[in-house]
């Protein structure tokens, strides 16, 4: 007879875990939500550069259509709902033309439709080159999927176009030591990456064969002007800096002092040479103008360490580039993912302080009756609860209707008090 229920017990865990878990939880939520309590319709902030954004199969099945976390919760409550996690450069669509009759309850005075957005098949709730959704309802087990930072899709492991999982920088615990990811497709664009030094690569370069001759293929290609003076040498009068790109050209002209002067700097990525030249318009960190530049590639996916988007060269030619390719959010600090969670981080500090400063607030407004009737239930409440779990049979588990019974009692003995 021992052991007959055992497998209908509720799992025994502590008031701790219990905490732990729930804050847990809390945070997870924040960092995909960037702090977004979803209260009011984000159509108003334009193209954010970064946010979460869902999609709504009953109202737009073809999967051409984003909407907000507000929208989402207040428009969309009851409707099938596909969780994209954040979207770059997206404007919420609840309401527009997309949706037929359909109306944003928040916010209806939309434009007929957001021509910036963008979309692919995540929007129909499908994933990754074999087309899966997320989770996989045939899947016996759901493996974990990375996102591409370049198209922002996700992808399985076994389908990223490798010989062997081994491929994949990570360390003895399976933890990836890569900060981002981009896809096989996408590494055709950032084939000028693998110009830089081996710095930019999670756990150094990936092993390829190919890079030499790639390389070697690309140096042959015009280069960009490069001055006879170096950045380092002090009888060069570098020419002023243009004010509309003033913060992105200072940052390069400080990566390349730190350069030349051999500085290391942990919190940066940067190539292992000295730039040619301050005029960072004009004059590209790896002397290959990759604008005119057609190589035979690989095509390989790419995984790079941290904050090696800090080594990109922005001279005029690599910013043309970027233009051309669409790309050029590859500058903008804000638009990582480690930077969004960043930020979300810090809006929960800042939620958290203010709720506790209001709890604060409320209980120096009451009286002397009411506080000292709150410190007394806070009293009462602990001694139950010494009590309950004193009471209780160690061998047994807590469950919850043992709890559902002890706030019950609580509430009783209130109301004789009363």
């Amino acid at each position: 007879m021992d052991g007959t229920f055992d497998d209908e017990a509720e799992p025994a865990v502590t008031i701790g875990e219990y905490l732990d878990e729930v804050e847990e939880r809390e945070l997870e939520a924040d960092l995909v939500l960037g702090g977004d309590e979803g209260k009011e319709c984000t159509f108003n902030k334009g193209y954010m550069k970064r946010q979460a954004i869902f999609s709504c199969l009953t109202c737009t099945p073809d999967g051409n259509g984003g909407v907000c976390t507000a929208c989402s919760l207040s428009c969309h409550d009851g409707h099938q709902i596909v969780e994209l996690w954040t979207k770059r450069n997206f404007r919420c669509d609840c309401g527009n033309s997309k949706f037929g009759e359909f109306y944003c309850k928040i916010f209806p005075n939309k434009d007929v439709e957001n021509a910036g957005n963008s979309y692919n098949h995540n929007f129909k709730g499908s994933y990754c080159t074999c087309g899966r959704p997320y989770p996989d309802p045939d899947a016996e087990e759901q493996v974990e999927m990375i996102q591409c930072c370049l198209c922002e899709d996700w992808f399985h492991e076994e389908h990223l176009g490798l010989e062997s999982s081994t491929e994949i920088p990570k360390d003895e615990e399976g933890e990836p030591m890569y900060d981002e990811f981009i896809c096989k497709a996408c590494s055709e664009v950032c084939f000028f990456l693998k110009l830089y030094p081996e710095d930019i690569w999670a756990a150094g370069k990936q092993t390829d064969p190919t890079i030499q001759k790639e390389k070697a293929v690309l140096e042959d290609m015009p280069s960009t002007r490069r001055p006879e003076n170096p950045i380092c040498d002090s009888s060069y009068d570098s020419p002023k800096i243009d004010e509309v790109q003033a913060t992105v050209d200072s940052e390069s002209t400080s990566l390349g002092k730190s350069l030349c002067q051999g500085e290391n700097t942990s919190d940066s990525i940067v190539p292992n040479q000295c730039p040619k030249s301050t005029d960072l318009h004009d004059n590209c960190l790896l002397g290959v103008n990759i604008v005119d530049a057609s190589p035979v590639l690989s095509n390989k996916p790419m995984f790079l360490s941290k904050n090696w988007r800090a080594a990109l060269c922005k001279c005029n030619n690599c910013l043309e580039f970027y233009n051309q390719k669409h790309i050029s959010f590859l500058l903008d600090k804000e638009d990582s993912i480690a930077e969004y969670e960043q930020m979300a981080k810090q809006k929960r500090e800042e939620k958290l302080q203010q709720q506790e400063g209001a709890e604060l607030s409320f209980f120096n407004k009451l009286g002397h009756v009411e506080k000292v009737e709150i410190l007394k239930g806070i009293e009462e409440m602990k001694d139950g609860l010494r009590a309950f779990l004193e009471s209780a049979d160690s061998s047994k588990p807590i469950t919850a209707a043992d709890v559902h019974q002890f706030f019950d009692e609580i509430k009783n003995k209130r109301r004789r008090v009363q």
